[in-house]
C-alpha cells in the first residue's frame, strides 16, 4: 500500500529516454533499473532489475510514433509493476497518442482515445500525468485521477526571454485554439489574432480569414500539435501575405510526420519552438527548430504528487 514515506522510483521504456533522464536529474534520483526490448518475433520483453514493492512508481512514456509499440511498452510495464506489488503506479504520458480520435465525426467512427484510456486503466495504472491534451475533456475518459499539465507558460517564458516582443501578436491557428492563444498572450502581455479556416479532410486545411491586426507585426502562432505541418505553414504564409513582418511558431508536441520537415524548411516560419514531450530524431533537429524541456514541470508534478501536495497551481 502506498504511503507518503514510500520510495519514489522513476522508470522509462524506449519512447523518450532523454526526457526521463532529465526528469530524474531534476528530482535527484536515479533512473530505475529496467530494460524494454523485443523478442525475435517482435513481442515486447520487459526486465525489471530492482524491487518496486510498495514504491510510488512513475513510468515516463509518451505514446508517440511508433504509437502502437510505445503504447504496448507502457501497458506491459504497468502490468509488470502491478504484479510486482508496486504501491502506486503513475503513468506519465507527456504526449497522449490517439488523442485526436476523441469523438465520432462520421458514421461508424471509433472513439479510440477513450479505448486507450480504458486499456491504460485496466492494465493497472492508478494515476495519469499528461500534458496539453488535444481536447481537455479527454481527462473524463479516465476513471482514475488525471493531472493535466500545460506547457504554454514554459514556451511563453522562453520566448519572452529570448525574443523581442515590442511589436508582436499571438496568433491562434484556428477558432478552437483561441483559449490557448489568449493564455499565451496574457503571459506575454500581447494582443491576439485568429485564423479562421476549414478542414475538408484530415491533415488538410484551408485558410479562410484572419481576425485581428497583424500588419507590420511579428506573429507568433501557438498550437498544441504540429503533425504534417500543412496547417502551420499555410497559416504562416497567409500571415506573411497579409502583412506580418516575421512569423514564428511554437507547439508542445512536435509530431512532425510525413512531409513536415520539408514543409517547415521551405516555409516562411523564421523559428519553430517546441518542447521535448516527444523525442526529436537527430535529422529533425534543424536550425529552424528550438527545443525547450518540460522536465522541470514534470519533475515538480511528480514531487508534489509523491508528497500528496496540491498540483493545481501547475495546471496554468
Amino acid at each position: 500500500m502506498y504511503s507518503e514515506s514510500s520510495t519514489l522510483k522513476v522508470f522509462t521504456a524506449n519512447a523518450n529516454v532523454e526526457l526521463a533522464e532529465k526528469v530524474c536529474e531534476e528530482l535527484g534520483v536515479e533512473l530505475g533499473d529496467g530494460r524494454v526490448t523485443k523478442f525475435s518475433d517482435g513481442e515486447i520483453a520487459v526486465d525489471i532489475f530492482e524491487t518496486v514493492r510498495g514504491a510510488d512508481t512513475y513510468i515516463i512514456q509518451p505514446t508517440s510514433n511508433p504509437v502502437n509499440d510505445n503504447l504496448m511498452e507502457l501497458l506491459i510495464l504497468i502490468d509488470a509493476f502491478k504484479r510486482a506489488s508496486a504501491g502506486r503506479i503513475n503513468a506519465v504520458i507527456p504526449y497522449y497518442g490517439y488523442a485526436r480520435q476523441d469523438r465520432k465525426t462520421k458514421a461508424r467512427d471509433p472513439i479510440t482515445s477513450k479505448l486507450v484510456a480504458d486499456i491504460i486503466t485496466k492494465a493497472g495504472a492508478d494515476r495519469v500525468i499528461c500534458m496539453d491534451l488535444h481536447a481537455s475533456q479527454l481527462q473524463g475518459y479516465f476513471n482514475i485521477p488525471v493531472d493535466h499539465m500545460k506547457a504554454t507558460p514554459i514556451l511563453a517564458k522562453h520566448i519572452k526571454k529570448n525574443y523581442n516582443l515590442e511589436n508582436a501578436v499571438v496568433v491562434s491557428p484556428d477558432i478552437g485554439g483561441v483559449r490557448r492563444a489568449r493564455n499565451f498572450g496574457a503571459i506575454l502581455d500581447l494582443p491576439i489574432a485568429i485564423i479562421e479556416k476549414r478542414r475538408p479532410k484530415a491533415n488538410v486545411s484551408e485558410v479562410m480569414n484572419v481576425i485581428g491586426d497583424i500588419e507590420g507585426k511579428d506573429a507568433i502562432i501557438v498550437d498544441d500539435i504540429i503533425d504534417t505541418a500543412g496547417s502551420i505553414t499555410k497559416a504562416a504564409a497567409a500571415l506573411k501575405d497579409l502583412g506580418a513582418k516575421e512569423v514564428y511558431a511554437c507547439c508542445t508536441h512536435p509530431v512532425l510526420s510525413g512531409p513536415a520537415m520539408e514543409r517547415i524548411e521551405n516555409s516562411v516560419i523564421k523559428k519553430l519552438i517546441v518542447t521535448d514531450s516527444i523525442k526529436l530524431a537527430e535529422e529533425k533537429k534543424i536550425e529552424k527548430i528550438e527545443i525547450v524541456s518540460v522536465a522541470p514541470l514534470l519533475a515538480e508534478a511528480i514531487t508534489r504528487i509523491h508528497g500528496n501536495k496540491s498540483v493545481s497551481t501547475l495546471f496554468d
